[in-house]
């Protein structure tokens, strides 16, 4: 016995029970009270109501031929387009077991028999009151996640800007001085260097804004934490021409492998070691103070994870910017076209199920922290 309402502004409940009179009792208490209702005489009839229109609650009668109540609630709940809704059981079974059984496969609430109609509608504006609150919920998360979005395509496009404008400055100005300097080889050379500097950060901004906006799924692979920290050294070196020593300490079992993207867990930490070096002061000696370290570290009632993580000592984190850390383009560095790497570096982490924060370190300097999942 199956009747399809039309109007959805309406809240519309499916009623599903072998007994004719409790359908009808149930019907007219619903409709009397400004409610769409659907029937159904068994589970069968149920998920093909529900293939047709979807409800926004559902009163399941547990024993029904056929189908009974929990063996249709399952099959609901495993199916992602209607896990979501709201099922109340109705039931003759009083045992605490009984209810148990019920919520136990995704129910809501319950309703034992013999049905008291006041009771039940209560029940049903409460849960349709929690789905309204859970939808509003929904669209602010929704509407917040937009806002955020919007904001972070402001401060990146204002930052790009700024610093493609600067370092296009530097270009032309130095574009300006070989005109000039035409017959000084000295000042040819210099300047078609710092005009090759400034291409190539602006290359590396272009390149790290593509990489923000990739939203492909990352390839994983299984390599040893000692593999992983050595090419990220090697990696690091190449990248920035500094031979500085790092000290590196593996505390991870021996023997353990991570199933990770290697390259950009190694970029990351490249990132955070070029950071630990500039903020080394100018002059200093940097042997024996930056260090790269891994451990497991499991948090207390959570999993395990894994932690990279590179100590410093030198100016630490100014107070000026400690807010903002990640935020695009904050940076205390005066080289023109700085100020995305931290950005960069919590996006990457974050589309791994990981994440980043940076400390102060109490003997000075700073620890710059990455936690991954370790399956």
């Amino acid at each position: 016995m199956l009747a399809v309402a039309s109007n959805r502004k309406k809240p519309l409940i499916l009623v599903v029970d072998d007994q004719p009179i409790n359908i009808n009792l149930l019907e007219r208490k619903l409709q009397r009270e400004n409610m769409d209702v659907i029937t159904a005489s068994n589970g069968k009839e149920c998920l093909e109501a529900i293939a047709r229109v979807t409800p926004d609650l559902i009163l399941l009668d547990v024993m029904m031929p056929e189908m009974d109540g929990i063996e249709t609630c399952e099959r609901l709940k495993k199916n992602p387009d209607t896990n979501a809704i709201p099922i109340i059981f109705i039931t003759a079974r009083s045992s605490k077991e009984g209810k148990l059984e019920g919520l136990n496969v995704g129910a809501v609430d319950y309703i034992t028999k013999p049905i008291d109609l006041d009771e039940t509608l209560a029940r049903v504006k409460t849960q349709l009151r929690l789905q309204e609150i859970h939808r509003e919920n929904l669209e602010l998360q929704k509407r917040l996640g937009e806002s955020r979005r919007t904001a972070a395509v402001g401060a990146v496009t204002q930052g790009v800007a700024h610093n493609l404008n600067n370092l296009l400055g530097v270009a032309v100005g130095y574009l300006d001085l070989l005109k000039t300097s035409a017959d000084n080889p000295e000042m040819v050379r210099r300047s078609v260097a710092l005009i090759d500097s400034a291409v190539d950060r602006m290359i590396d901004i272009i390149r790290q804004l593509s990489t923000i906006a990739s939203i492909d799924r990352l390839p994983l692979q299984s390599e040893s934490i000692q593999q992983l920290l050595d090419d990220a050294v090697a990696r690091f070196r190449d990248e920035f021409k500094i031979q500085s020593p790092i000290i590196v300490h593996n505390l991870t079992p021996k023997g353990f492998n991570l199933r990770s993207n290697s390259e950009i867990l190694e970029s990351i930490l490249g990132k955070l070691l070029i950071n630990a070096f500039e903020s080394l002061p100018k002059g200093a000696n940097p042997d024996g103070k930056v260090e790269l370290e891994a451990r497991i570290e499991t948090p207390e009632g959570d999993t395990p994870r894994l932690v990279l993580q590179v100590l410093d000592r030198g100016q630490g984190i100014s107070p000026e910017v400690s807010e903002n850390l990640f935020d695009p383009f904050i940076t205390t560095k005066t080289a023109v076209g700085r100020g995305l790497g931290l950005t960069m570096a919590r996006h990457a982490i974050r589309n791994l199920g990981g994440d980043i924060d940076l400390l102060p370190r109490p003997e000075g300097g700073t620890i710059a922290r990455l936690y991954h999942p370790v399956s």
